[in-house]
């Protein structure tokens, strides 16, 4: 198949999703009133609570959703055949993805921008409020070390991966400083600057290789794992204006323009899918993916298509920086389906790729040896980029291929094949860099309000000794995973977490909607998603722990199998708990949505802020 006429079928499925189906989720269910203050300038502290420009939070918002998940998961899930992953992505990006991700941040903001587990408290009841927050520190813990892997193993022995991507951290505190301090409001200027420079750390990072320094840049897993963990704790401790936010709006650039050339570059190549739609591994037996099709394609596209991860960000970051509720749209349905292009651009990069050689890429050279599958054009390929690329699994080596194969099919830039490469690498890095401050932050926050019940002054998103405590408790809690696990172990129990969350805040906001929308069916925008999801993900949790834990026996698997066997606990609660309420409310009785709000410690002009909001 030509991997133009899938590009705009999704295109155009994308297009007519954004155009009808958010419209009326957001004008007829949701009723947007862009005269209501939102929470960041009811609270507006310049630290957490700052209205932010629309574009600059689009760019934040997105970074921070827009992590592995659209770019590892599809690449993984190609061993299935590339039409599974490219139908999932497509409907379901497009009907549960940017469903869920628009509720939740609706929600969030109606309520002061409160996080995911407090919007449960005040709708379902404290059982839920409660058992949603201890699943989502669970799931943000296991879904930071699946998102961290792929960058390890990418950067790993890599030094001009390494320096490209290390020189995006000054470079974004510099933007941020810049458009802070320096020259404020001034974001087209910053821009201009923010970008050139990251596009010179790849062509500096070129000359770092060839030189006597290059060792300085070449680091271990183990050393990449700590290294990343403590990227989390500054980024989730620094205010948001000068990392976060800057250096999530300099990536949105860089993944947005990379995909958008992408495409260009599939349009004038219009290279084969030399992956077939279907291979003899949906079945299960995959040397990538231990499961059969149903139900292992939608959890490894996790992002791509529907994330939970997606709902701490909505109730996190971004409901702090809205400056305007007619937004909404904008940031939570169009971030959404724009992940969802990304995710269907890594698909067909992989596709392009020949099958042996992708299975060459993506296992290690013991396990590919027994496929017989033949190498077609790895050897070039490795000779092209500069490095040895056989046996790097874990999706993003194969995926930076795919990339640079592509754009090197077009006229007069074989050459510069090294460089695409390396510069799909360092693309591919940022965007799940950008996750991992976002979630360790959003970690420290629903941290601080469970010590808060022991020690008030926790509850205080300011208090420093609290912001370092519990910044450091995340970064250390998901550092730990990723130091001692791999793509193997970590990848499927990320993929279930991630999912599970999203069928809590599917569940929530069907609450929500049953609650407060103009008509009850009105519920069915998220009612039909949380049903499909719920048995999606208790299949595969159930899977994992039987077929890949168990048999393994080792202090590792243990662990993943006793977050993953609670994490099905905890949703099965928070499940009943949910049907149990929309039954009360549909037969009119009381739901619990009165509790008090959970900011009874707050100065009076903040409560008297939030009342006015509610």
């Amino acid at each position: 198949m030509n991997s133009v006429w899938l590009l705009l079928a999704g295109l155009g499925v994308f297009a007519l999703g954004y155009r009808f189906y958010s419209a009326f989720i957001t004008a007829r269910v949701l009723t947007l009133d862009e005269t209501r203050q939102t929470p960041a300038y009811a609270r507006n502290d310049g630290r957490d609570f700052v209205p932010t420009n629309r574009i600059v939070l689009f760019g934040h918002h997105f970074a921070a959703i827009a992590g592995a998940g659209p770019l590892i998961g599809p690449v993984l899930a190609a061993q299935f055949g590339y039409l599974p992953g490219a139908l999932w992505i497509i409907f379901g990006a497009v009907l549960a993805g940017a469903v869920h991700d628009t509720v939740i941040l609706f929600a969030s903001v109606r309520h002061g921008a409160e996080a995911l587990h407090n919007i449960a408290r005040r709708h379902m009841g404290r059982l839920s409020g409660v058992t949603t927050a201890l699943a989502t520190l669970f799931i943000i813990v296991t879904a930071l070390a699946g998102l961290a892997i792929a960058v390890v193993n990418s950067m790993s022995a890599s030094s001009w991966g390494t320096f490209t991507i290390a020189f995006t951290i000054p470079v974004a505190l510099l933007v941020g400083w810049y458009m802070r301090r320096l020259r404020p409001d001034r974001v087209a200027e910053a821009s201009v600057i923010g970008v050139a420079l990251v596009l010179a750390g790849v062509i500096l990072g070129r000359y770092v290789q060839q030189s006597e320094i290059s060792s300085w840049f070449m680091f271990s897993k183990s050393q990449l794992s700590i290294m990343l963990a403590v990227y989390g704790f500054a980024a989730s401790v620094l205010p948001v204006w000068l990392l976060l936010a800057p250096r999530d709006y300099l990536s949105t650039y860089m993944k947005i323009g990379t995909i958008l050339l992408l495409a260009i570059g599939i349009i004038i190549a219009h290279p084969h899918l030399q992956m077939p739609a279907f291979t003899q591994f949906i079945a299960g037996g995959g040397p990538i993916i231990p499961g059969k099709v149903w139900p292992y394609v939608f959890i490894t596209i996790a992002c791509g298509a529907i994330s939970g991860f997606h709902s701490l960000i909505a109730s996190g970051t971004t409901p702090k920086m809205l400056s305007s509720e007619k937004d909404i749209r904008f940031i939570g349905y169009g971030a959404m389906v724009t992940e969802g292009f990304v995710a269907l651009m890594a698909l067909i990069a992989a596709a392009v790729l020949q099958p042996g050689d992708y299975f060459a890429i993506n296992t290690a050279p013991q396990v590919f040896a027994k496929l017989g599958l033949p190498i077609v054009n790895l050897p070039e390929l490795s000779g092209l980029v500069g490095e040895n690329i056989a046996g790097r699994p874990g999706g993003a080596v194969s995926l930076a291929v795919g990339m640079a194969y592509i754009f090197g099919s077009i006229p007069g830039l074989q050459t510069l094949m090294s460089y695409w490469y390396h510069f799909a690498i360092m693309f591919e890095a940022l965007f799940i860099l950008t996750t991992i401050d976002a979630g360790t932050r959003v970690g420290r926050y629903i941290l601080q309000e469970f010590m808060g019940g022991a020690v008030p002054k926790f509850k205080e998103i300011s208090w420093w000794p609290g912001v370092i405590i519990t910044s450091a408790a995340i970064s250390c809690s998901w550092g730990y995973l990723l130091y001692f696990g791999s793509i193997s172990t970590i990848w499927p129990m990320f993929g279930v977490a991630n999912q599970l969350l999203a069928v809590i805040a599917l569940a929530i906001g069907t609450t929500y909607l049953l609650n407060h929308a103009p008509r009850k069916i009105h519920c069915l925008i998220t009612l039909l998603p949380f049903t499909f999801m719920l048995a999606v993900t208790f299949t595969a949790g159930i899977e994992n722990i039987f077929n890949i834990y168990l048999p393994q026996q080792t202090t590792t698997s243990q662990i993943n199998m006793v977050l993953t066997s609670s994490m099905l606990i905890l949703v099965s609660i928070i499940t009943l708990d949910a049907v149990r309420n929309w039954i009360r409310i549909l037969s009119g009785k009381s739901t619990g949505q009165d509790l008090p709000p959970r900011d009874e410690h707050l100065p009076e002009d903040i409560k008297r802020s939030l009342s006015n909001l509610e």
